[in-house]
C-alpha cells in the first residue's frame, strides 16, 4: 500500500518539480540549523558531497521523527568549487565576488536527496552536475545583478539556469533536475519500485 509522502522543503522549484510528475505530497517544513551543521562539518574535513547528503538526511529525520508511517523526502544543494564549499551569498557584493571567482572555471551542483520511513534513512542519492562558466565581461556580470538580484540572492552561487543565470555558462553536464536541485528521476524510479507510485 502507498505510504503518504511528505517533502521536507519549503522550495517551491521542489514543490513544483513532485507537482508536475503527478507525486502526490504534503510539505513540511523542517526547523534546522543548516549553518551549524554545515560549519560542524566542516570542521571536520567533510567533503561537499557529504555535506549536502547529511543536511538532506537532517531535514528528512527531522519530519519522520514526527510523521513516522510518512515516507518524508529530505533534499540540499551545495556548489562544490575545487573542494570548497561555496553557500548563497548574503548581498550583491558576495554575489559579485562568487561569480567573479567562478568565472571561467568549472564547479558542481551536488543534489542530495534521503528518503525517511519510521525515523530512519531508506534510501539516498546525490546527484552531480558539472557546469563551465564562460569568460564574461565586468560589464555583464553588474548588469545581471543589477537585473536579476531579487530572484538569485536564494541561489547557491548566484544564479538560477532556469532564468537568464544560463547566459552565464558555456557548457553544463549532467542531468537538469539535479540543476534544480532534486534529483527526480532517482526518486521517481525508486517510489515506483517501492510502489508508492503506481507505475
Amino acid at each position: 500500500m502507498p505510504r503518504p509522502i511528505i517533502l521536507a522543503s519549503g522550495s517551491e522549484i521542489r514543490q513544483t518539480l513532485l507537482r508536475n510528475a503527478a507525486v502526490p505530497f504534503d510539505v513540511m517544513i523542517p526547523r534546522l540549523d543548516e549553518d551549524a551543521i554545515k560549519a560542524a562539518l566542516q570542521a571536520d574535513g567533510a567533503k561537499p558531497r557529504d555535506i549536502a547528503d547529511a543536511l538532506a538526511e537532517g531535514k528528512a529525520m527531522k519530519i519522520s521523527a514526527k510523521q513516522p508511517d510518512a515516507l518524508v523526502i529530505g533534499a540540499d544543494q551545495v556548489l562544490d568549487f575545487e573542494g570548497r564549499l561555496l553557500s548563497k551569498p548574503k548581498d550583491v557584493e558576495g554575489a559579485c565576488g562568487q561569480l567573479d571567482s567562478l568565472r571561467g572555471q568549472r564547479h558542481s551542483l551536488l543534489s542530495a536527496a534521503v528518503l525517511c520511513h519510521q525515523g530512519r534513512p531508506v534510501w539516498r542519492h546525490v546527484g552531480q552536475v558539472r557546469l563551465t562558466m564562460r569568460d564574461f565581461s565586468d560589464n555583464y556580470l553588474d548588469a545581471y545583478l543589477k537585473r536579476n538580484w531579487d530572484s538569485i540572492r536564494w541561489s547557491v552561487g548566484g544564479y538560477k539556469l532556469e532564468e537568464e543565470g544560463v547566459r552565464l555558462f558555456s557548457r553544463i553536464e549532467g542531468d537538469y533536475f539535479n540543476v534544480l536541485g532534486l534529483p527526480l528521476m532517482e526518486i521517481l524510479a525508486y517510489l515506483t519500485a517501492s510502489g508508492d507510485l503506481d507505475g
